[in-house]
C-alpha cells in the first residue's frame, strides 16, 4: 500500500510538472506592462504645469498635500493662464473646500463667492484675468492634408456614447467628433473660380470628465468662470458635463485628501456648518517653490507601444484573476499612468 501511495505521489508530481511546462505564461496585467516601459517612454511634467495645494492638517496632525497637473495646449489655456495668475498672486491662500457632493465633485474657492452659505464679502480678484467664451470649451484639430490619421490622436480611437470617438492625446483623455468642411475655393482664370474636389476633415475635440479631473466652477451661461472656483471629480465620470464647463487639469497625487472628506448636507453638497469647511493654506505653481521642494512627476507617453499594450490590456483583462475579457473599456477606465520621480 505504501508503495502504491509513493508511486501516486510521484506520478502526480510529474504530471503537474509536465502541465506547468505545457501551460502558456499568463498574460501580463496592465500594471506589469507599465512597469516594463522604457525610460524614454516617460515624459517629464514641467514644474510650471504643476500646482501644489496644501490643505490644513488632518485631525491626526498629518499633512495633506494635493498636486494638480495643468492642462497643456490647445485646451483651456485662457483658464490655465488665470489659474497661474491667481496662484502667483496668493489669491488662493486662505480659501476653503466648501462643497463635497457624494459620487460627484469636491469644490473649493472663496466661501463668500456664489455660495448659498456665504456669510461675508467676496474676495476681490486680481486684475487682468482673462474672460473666455463658451466656444473655448472645444478646440479644432485639423488632420494632415494627406488625410492619414495622426498616430498621437487616432491610434487608440474608440467609439463613445458621449461623442463620436475618444482617444488619448499627449497624455490626456479627449473626446472628438469629425466633420467635413466645405471644399476650399480655388481662384482660376476660366471660370472665375472652382471648388477643390477634396473636402477638408476637421476634428472638434475636448477633454473629458474622468475621475480626478479638475474643472472651473461657474454660474449660469454665458458665464464660463475665471478659475477662482475649482472642483475635482470624485465619483463616476460625469461625462454630461463635457463641453459645458472648462477642464483645466487633473489630480496626480493626493486625491485621497479630497475624496475622503465628509459629504456636505446642503444644496449640491455645500457645507451648511461652516466649521466643516476645510481651509486651504496655499496653492503654488511648483516652479515658484524652492528647487528642493518642487515635486517631480512624469507620465507614460500615450503615443508609444507600451501605452498601446497597456490600453488593450485594460480593455481586455486576461491576467489570471479575470475569467471573461470585457471586450472594451470606457475612456475613463484607461487612466494615463503618472508617477512621482526623484525620491
Amino acid at each position: 500500500m505504501k508503495t502504491h501511495l509513493t508511486c501516486l505521489a510521484v506520478c502526480l508530481s510529474l504530471s503537474t510538472a509536465v502541465f506547468a511546462q505545457d501551460a502558456p505564461d499568463a498574460p501580463p496585467s496592465p500594471n506589469e506592462i507599465v512597469a516594463e516601459a522604457l525610460p524614454e517612454e516617460w515624459t517629464s511634467i514641467a514644474p510650471e504645469d504643476l500646482l501644489v495645494m496644501t490643505l490644513a492638517d488632518a485631525a491626526d496632525g498629518s499633512a495633506r498635500e494635493v498636486v494638480i497637473q495643468l492642462m497643456p495646449p490647445p485646451f483651456s489655456q485662457g483658464w490655465v493662464v488665470n489659474i497661474r495668475t491667481l496662484a502667483r498672486a496668493g489669491w488662493y491662500d486662505g480659501i476653503s473646500v466648501n462643497r463635497v457632493q457624494d459620487n460627484y465633485v469636491v469644490q473649493w474657492g472663496d466661501p463668500n463667492y456664489d455660495n448659498p452659505e456665504a456669510d461675508g464679502e467676496a474676495k476681490p480678484l486680481p486684475e487682468g484675468l482673462r474672460v473666455m467664451g463658451e466656444d473655448e470649451y472645444t478646440q479644432e484639430l485639423p488632420k494632415p492634408d494627406t488625410g492619414r490619421e495622426t498616430p498621437n490622436l487616432h491610434r487608440m480611437k474608440r467609439r463613445d456614447a458621449y461623442a463620436g470617438f475618444v482617444s488619448h492625446r499627449n497624455g490626456w483623455p479627449i473626446a472628438m467628433t469629425t466633420t467635413l468642411l466645405p471644399p476650399p475655393i480655388r481662384l482660376t482664370e476660366d471660370p472665375p473660380f472652382s471648388l477643390d474636389e477634396r473636402s477638408q476633415p476637421l476634428e472638434q475635440a475636448w477633454p473629458v470628465h474622468c475621475y480626478g479631473m479638475v474643472g472651473v466652477g461657474r454660474s449660469l451661461s454665458p458665464d464660463t468662470g475665471s478659475g477662482a472656483e475649482l472642483y475635482t471629480v470624485i465619483g463616476h465620470a460625469p461625462r454630461h458635463l463635457d463641453r459645458n464647463i472648462a477642464l483645466i487639469g487633473r489630480v496626480v497625487e493626493g486625491i485621497e485628501h479630497l475624496s475622503s472628506l465628509p459629504r456636505g448636507k446642503g444644496t449640491l453638497g455645500f457645507y451648511e456648518d461652516t466649521a466643516k469647511r476645510v481651509p486651504i493654506r496655499s496653492i503654488r505653481v511648483a516652479s515658484e517653490l524652492p528647487a528642493d521642494q518642487r515635486p517631480r512627476f512624469e507620465y507614460l507617453s500615450t503615443e508609444g507601444e507600451t501605452f498601446a499594450r497597456y490600453a488593450e490590456a485594460r480593455a481586455n483583462r486576461r491576467d489570471p484573476f479575470f475569467i471573461v475579457p470585457a471586450g472594451g473599456a470606457d475612456i475613463c477606465n484607461i487612466p494615463v499612468p503618472v508617477r512621482r520621480v526623484g525620491e
